[in-house]
């Protein structure tokens, strides 16, 4: 199995500060969504890790993110793409959660749920979390300029070695690339 593994928030669609409250908030990255569908028709199974502390804040309930995610798999499938799984962290920072990204709880459940080594597999996220999840599992971790990509490498805190790209979309050229 060829596994991939996204963040949601600065990858597939734009980020903010303030959360992505409701599905009319949620806007897609120019190319995420053609980016996902190449890697459908390459053979990909593509899953989305994501921490979602709003839920936890009461900011939106789990209907609301369901209904956020609703959007998103539409969208996805008029592009021709498709998430073939969602793992989603509720918590806020402060509940010490196994799940919440930099810890690995969400990437093992997906290692388990797939019965996939994630060893090589590339994990595209937007700030240092994503990379410090995806390395303490032994992912490939690769960071893209969108969402808050800019702010991490600025931050001077960047493993050096880590993949950086523009975007979602110039990861996926390069990651098809290379087959």
């Amino acid at each position: 199995m060829k596994l991939i593994i996204l963040d949601r928030d600065g990858v597939i669609n734009h980020d903010s500060d303030e959360y992505i409250k409701s599905p009319n908030e949620w806007a897609p990255i120019p190319g995420s969504l053609e980016a996902v569908a190449r890697l459908k028709r390459a053979g990909y199974t593509v899953v989305v890790a994501s921490n979602q502390s709003g839920v936890g804040r009461g900011l939106f309930d789990l209907n609301t993110l369901h209904q956020i995610h609703g959007k998103m798999q539409q969208e996805l499938a008029r592009a021709g793409g498709k998430i073939d799984a969602i793992f989603f962290c509720p918590h806020k920072p402060e509940d010490q959660c196994a799940c919440r990204k930099p810890k690995p709880g969400l990437l093992r459940d997906i290692a388990a749920k797939f019965n996939h080594d994630l060893k090589g597999v590339p994990a595209v996220g937007d700030n240092l979390r994503d990379i410090e999840a995806a390395q303490a599992v032994g992912a490939k971790p690769v960071l893209v300029r969108t969402g808050k990509g800019v702010e991490t490498i600025k931050s001077g805190k960047l493993p050096a070695g880590v993949e950086v790209h523009d975007d979602l979309a110039a990861y996926v050229d390069a990651l098809l690339a290379q087959r």
